[in-house]
């Protein structure tokens, strides 16, 4: 029997998925998700929409093990929105928080409610960057609670964007993969 994600609406929020998206066996999708053409959902990923809104840009990956929620707006919850090109890495946990285009979260990190990782901006693995608080273009920020850690070397504010790409290919490999069994 081969495992399929599950994908299914809370009431009347129903999942958005585009075509072109790879959503691995195992994920679990529902309520308000929306995700964009050449994004990616990996191994049990739960992105659970019953209570506020997710969107996932276009080419950006949610890696392995990652959980996305958000609280209801009436609670004072907003909106976790990931833009085009950001790399998610595995067994991350985003509570209503932003990450920019072409942002980048290390493996476990945590963002929560209102926090943002801007475009070029990175968060290193491991680090909880607690609630409002802003990683600038440039900027690493590590910890916990996180901070700035250093400035970003040349280059590193374009590593989302290159993993991305890798990811746009590596969900083509295993979706191929998948129909062939």
């Amino acid at each position: 029997m081969t495992m399929k994600p599950m994908i299914f609406a809370i009431g009347d929020k129903k999942p958005k998925i585009h075509a072109s998206a790879f959503i691995a066996p195992g994920a679990v999708i529902c309520g308000d998700v929306e995700i964009h053409e050449d994004a990616s959902v990996w191994y049990g990923c739960v992105l659970r929409g019953d209570s506020n809104r997710i969107v996932i840009g276009k080419g950006s990956n949610i890696q392995d093990g990652t959980v996305i929620h958000a609280d209801e707006p009436m609670l004072g919850g907003v909106p976790t929105l990931i833009g085009a090109h950001a790399l998610i890495g595995h067994k991350c946990m985003l509570h209503g928080a932003t990450v920019e285009d072409e942002g980048f979260v290390g493996m476990g990190a945590t963002m929560l409610d209102g926090s943002v990782v801007k475009t070029g901006g990175m968060l290193a693995a491991g680090a909880f960057l607690s609630s409002r608080k802003i990683v600038p273009a440039g900027e690493m920020w590590a910890g916990m609670p996180a901070k700035k850690f250093r400035d970003l070397r040349e280059g590193e504010n374009k590593m989302a964007f290159a993993g991305a790409l890798h990811y746009i290919e590596e969900a083509r490999m295993h979706a191929a993969a998948l129909s062939n069994r």
